[in-house]
């Protein structure tokens, strides 16, 4: 039996896969957003040690709130960075019955064994992933995170040979996600994740969080970034899902803003 490191649960989110949802939120993080509203769950250490049946007890006792899309969906901090743990919390919640959500930023990944035949056994037994995608761009995701991207693009790809249902987010992020050329780029990548994807979703950047960065001592880099207005908001989406032709204007500055 393995035990997860569980930052905090909440019993009711809205807003973190179909229907109501059961949120178990893990300890760790490999990268370091810029825009992160939860930099207190990077740290791998800490949390409330709890095996699958404890958490999926509390879970059953708000079952009748879920409706027929409901169930728990599983966040961090980076939740694959406990896979094993996971896995088994996954595979115990289908034997009851419960709809299972991974909301990753699929950083993680590698083809690698064994890690490959655990994270196959969190997609066996994972019902939706819903894929936080910083930027298609690999050397403005590595400026936006700490990290690049390819093996993170590797997984969509992956994810979607074995036409896994996903939901595509991006955080719509002043400088960094929000110009033409960046909202064209992610777009032509979820293009090329086929029938896979079943909704994309804009999530504005908004400074919620930043408190927390002041609490743990951690520079806000970010400081006079913005939110994006609804409008924009609402035109980006239109250009991720394909509802309108992404436009080709801001290419020049995508390209110099990589090169820094």
């Amino acid at each position: 039996m393995t035990k997860g490191r569980i930052h905090s649960m909440e019993s009711f989110g809205s807003a973190d896969g179909p229907g109501v949802r059961f949120l178990v939120f893990l300890q760790g993080c490999p990268m370091r957003c810029r825009y992160c509203h939860n930099p207190d769950t990077w740290r791998t250490e800490g949390g409330t040690l709890m095996d699958a049946s404890e958490i999926l007890d509390r879970a059953e006792r708000f079952r009748s709130y879920w409706g027929p899309e409901g169930g728990i969906t599983v966040s961090g901090g980076e939740a694959l960075m406990q896979a094993e743990f996971v896995a088994e919390l996954f595979e115990q919640a289908h034997e009851r019955g419960i709809n299972t959500c991974l909301d990753t930023s699929l950083a993680p990944f590698t083809r690698e064994q064994p890690a490959l035949a655990t994270f196959e056994r969190v997609m066996d037994a994972c019902d939706l992933v819903m894929a936080d995608i910083k930027h298609a761009d690999p050397a403005v995701h590595k400026r936006l995170t700490g990290r690049t991207n390819e093996n993170i693009v590797d997984c969509l790809h992956w994810l979607a040979e074995r036409n896994q249902p996903m939901w595509i987010r991006q955080v719509l992020v002043e400088g960094y996600t929000d110009d033409d050329a960046s909202l064209a780029q992610t777009r032509e990548l979820i293009a090329s994740l086929g029938e896979s994807v079943r909704r994309v979703e804009v999530l504005p950047y908004h400074t919620l969080g930043v408190f927390k960065w002041e609490e743990l001592g951690i520079p806000y880099t970010l400081e006079g970034v913005t939110p994006p207005s609804p409008e924009r908001t609402q035109q980006a989406q239109a250009i991720l899902r394909g509802e309108v032709p992404a436009p080709t204007a801001g290419a020049e500055r995508h390209a110099a803003r990589a090169q820094h």
